[in-house]
Formats: structure tokens, sequence, C-alpha cells
């Protein structure tokens, strides 16, 4: 399954991307081949609920598949796994309107979700400050108003769960809440896409006052901090395997670049200097792949993974970076231009450092954690 997945991102996925990169209406079409041709193969939503029309893969059994698909951005979209995050979070904690209404049509990819959490002006890593408002209605739903930014595909959404305040003041630790909002509903606004490094994807959205109906509150009033903690950790695990899957992709790039191309003092994988890229980029990526693995297995295990993820997190930004690097020089100048498809794969290994909290985040954490197993009271968080 994993050589089935490794071909179809290859042969299908990555020869669409400069068209799916573009965006707009042939991305759209282009999308919505690959989607076809993923559910005739028997490739479409592995990782989902079988009861929901998902491949019901395990986490354990999807982690090998994940990496495949993660050589390029559209291929997690593109087999159907991309709701992972949002179907696991919705079929544990949405009533039952939630599991009516949308749950099938997310799995079948006739309607998309994505996840509000972050605001402007507010640390990422702080979602205490979040400001976003919602107020009770009198037919038992909500009125939610706020902003919030960096919100991976919410121009093309039909539904975002939003972090919100249903109680309490910016700052308070209790009173936040997650509601599924309908992006169809009357004033919500797409404000402005924010492109990182030039990749498009990422979007301002501004609330206001938007009818939120009765049971579309995930899991308890107040509740939403544990939710979203769930869902980082894993979305953060998932994210490690698709940055192996990139890595392993410029890797190969430039390993390939090496034992192909000559210059005047004879074929580049004759030079020790390129020997050395190859050897510290295959060390990087060996032993970043069990830090990954062995968070994956705790998640699933449903076992406390925070140092594990926060580990494979930070090695595998780290490694992503690396890799591409090595793989940009040994091409030299060629790897800078739009004929590979490295100047992409680096933007988004620097971008990792920051994606899902940065570095630092993940550093300090887990020292605290490691340290008081020791005995030692690190001072707390400013």
């Amino acid at each position: 399954m994993r050589e089935r997945v490794a071909r179809f991102v290859r042969d299908e996925v990555i020869p669409y991307e400069p068209v799916l990169d573009a965006g707009g209406s042939a991305a759209g079409a282009a999308m919505g081949e690959l989607r076809d041709r993923a559910l005739k193969d028997g490739l479409w939503a592995l990782p989902l609920p079988e009861e929901l029309g998902g491949g019901g893969l395990t986490l354990g059994a999807y982690a090998e598949l994940a990496e495949a698909e993660g050589a390029s951005d559209h291929g997690p979209a593109a087999l159907g796994s991309a709701p992972l995050l949002d179907v696991r979070m919705l079929a544990r904690h949405g009533g039952g309107r939630i599991h009516e209404e949308y749950l099938t049509r997310l799995v079948a990819g006739e309607i998309r979700a994505c996840y509000a959490m972050t605001e402007p002006d507010v640390p990422g890593t702080d979602p205490f400050g979040t400001a976003t408002r919602a107020e009770p209605r009198a037919d038992g739903g909500w009125s939610v108003t706020g902003r919030k930014w960096f919100t991976s595909g919410a121009a093309n959404a039909d539904l975002v769960t939003v972090l919100a305040r249903t109680s309490g003041s910016p700052g308070e630790r209790e009173g936040l809440s997650l509601l599924l909002v309908p992006t169809s509903s009357p004033g919500f606004r797409v404000v402005r896409e924010l492109p990182v490094f030039g990749a498009a994807g990422q979007y301002e959205i501004a609330l206001d006052q938007v009818p939120v109906p009765a049971g579309h509150i995930v899991g308890e009033a107040g509740q939403a901090l544990a939710i979203a903690g769930e869902r980082l950790q894993l979305g953060r695990a998932l994210r490690c395997l698709r940055w192996l899957g990139q890595a392993r992709r410029a890797f190969d790039l430039m390993c390939e670049r090496a034992a192909t191309r000559s210059g005047s003092r004879g074929p580049l994988a004759d030079h020790q200097l390129v020997q050395q890229h190859v050897f510290d980029a295959l060390l990087a990526l060996r032993t970043t792949r069990p830090l990954v693995r062995e968070a994956v297995a705790l998640i699933e295990a449903g076992q406390d993974a925070h140092v594990e993820v926060g580990l494979a997190k930070v090695a595998a930004a780290r490694m992503l970076q690396q890799v591409t690097d090595s793989a940009i020089q040994v091409h030299g100048a060629a790897g800078l231009g739009p004929d590979t498809p490295l100047p992409a794969l680096f933007r988004s290994g620097r971008a990792a450092r920051i994606l899902d909290g940065p570095d630092e985040l993940h550093i300090t954490s887990v020292a605290r954690r490691v340290l008081r197993d020791h005995g030692a009271q690190p001072a707390a968080r400013g």
C-alpha cells in the first residue's frame, strides 16, 4: 500500500503541482480529477473511519503512508486524508447534529473544513489571550464575533471550527469553547490571503455576529483547550510525517543530481564535500524518523506524548530545512530556480520551525517537563 500511495503521488499528483500551486478554477478541476483517480484506485481517505466511508486504517498503519503522501503538499488532499484532524475531532466531540449533517460528507470530500485558532496581535502560543467571543442566542445557538488569521484553506472551506470565548475575559484560563461555523453564514468574511514566503493557502477571516446554530458546539462549553491540545498533538505528528516525505524527496533529488552531473573535475558524486552533504542529510532523515514514529505510537495508545511530540516536531522541522538546503547546494544555481521543487521544499522547511508552535516553545516545554521529572521546579513561563 505504501508503494501504491508513493506511486500515485509521484505519477499523478506531482505533475499537477504547477497548476495546483497557482490556485483558481484550474486547480479546482485538477484536484477533482485527482480525487476521482484516488477513489477509483482504492486509495481514498485511507485513515478515515470505515463507518463513514473511509479506509479505516489505524493511526500506526497510516503513519507508513503519510510520509509517502507528504512528498507533495497536495498529496493528502488528493488522497482524501486531509480532513483527518477535523473528522477525528468532530467524530469524538461533536454532537448528533454534527454527526448527521457533516461527517460523512467530509469523508466523501463533498465539503471541506478548516480550523481557526490564532488571532492578530495575540501570540499563537497563548490561547488564553483569545478575544473572539460567542454570545448565547435565544434559539439555543450562538453569535460569534472576532477575527482569526493563518487559517489554512479558509477561502474554500464550508465549515470552520472557531476557538471563541463563551465566558470570561481575554487572559483568563477558563471560558474557551469550540464552535463549528458554516462559512455561508451571514457575517462570515475572508479578509485577505496571507502568503507564507509567497505560498498561498493561509487566510485572515472576520466574524461579525455570525449566527451559529444550536448543536454546533464541539465538546462541552469551556472545554476547548483539552480538545485543542488533543488535536494539536496529532496534527504536529502528522506534519512531521509529511515533512519526512518532503525531505526524502529533496534527498532523492540531491542524490540524482550528484550521480548524473559532472564538471571539469569529474562527477559531483566523487567530490568529498558532496558526499558530506549526502551523509549528513541521510543521518538527519534516519535519526528523525524514529522520533516521529515513537510520538505517533504514544498518541495511538492514548498515552502522554508531550515530550515525544515536542522532540519530533523540532527535529523534523530542522531536518527538512537541513536536507533541502543541502539539496539546493548540490544543485547550485539550478536549485534556486523554477525547474525543481527545491525552493518550495526549502520554504516549507523554514516555515516548519514556526508552524504548530515555534521551536522555542517546544524546547522550553520539553525541557521543563524533563527537569520536573528530576525534581527541579522551573519558573512559570512569562
